[in-house]
């Protein structure tokens, strides 16, 4: 099956649309209840969003607009989670 360019981008748009959504409802949580709890452990938490971050530099350097919105939104959806988890974990080791 050949796919016309513009189908592929389609794709690639549904597809970051799809996973960015769907990390939506873990942040607005995380915001809303300041309970991170439920959040992985900071290092488990560190790696996903630094690899996020690189998948944001990865769309940058090839120029695929899915990769950049996509990863820049959730970049900075873990970013901020991942700063509220580590105000949580440095109160709580005091």
């Amino acid at each position: 099956m050949t796919l016309e360019p513009h189908h592929i981008e389609i794709v690639g748009y549904c597809a970051a649309f799809l996973t960015t959504v769907a990390f939506l409802p873990q942040a607005i949580q995380s915001w809303r209840a300041k309970d991170l709890s439920g959040i992985s452990p900071l290092g488990m938490y560190s790696l996903f969003t630094t690899g996020v971050g690189l998948w944001l530099v990865y769309g940058l350097i090839i120029e695929k607009w899915p990769l950049i919105l996509a990863n820049a939104l959730t970049f900075a959806l873990a970013l901020s989670i991942l700063l509220l988890k580590l105000r949580h974990t440095s109160k709580h080791q005091k």
